[in-house]
């Protein structure tokens, strides 16, 4: 059975009015401008940091 996968795109600025472990939960994701596009495995690590800085992305289940 195929591994489920996040998209996960920066919306929002990481560096601007925002927590410096916010910044580096978006750069570890792999999302370093506004725009960036990272596909993630679905488990709970990722789902964690998502939650953190939900505020700043847009994630589609693919």
């Amino acid at each position: 059975m195929a591994e489920k996968k996040l998209t996960v795109k920066l919306v929002r600025s990481a560096v601007a009015s925002v927590k410096k472990d916010q910044t580096r939960t978006c750069f570890a994701m792999g999302l370093r401008k506004i725009g960036d596009v990272s596909v993630l495995p679905d488990n709970e690590s990722v789902r964690g940091m998502i939650f953190k800085v939900k505020h700043l992305v847009e994630v589609e289940e693919n």
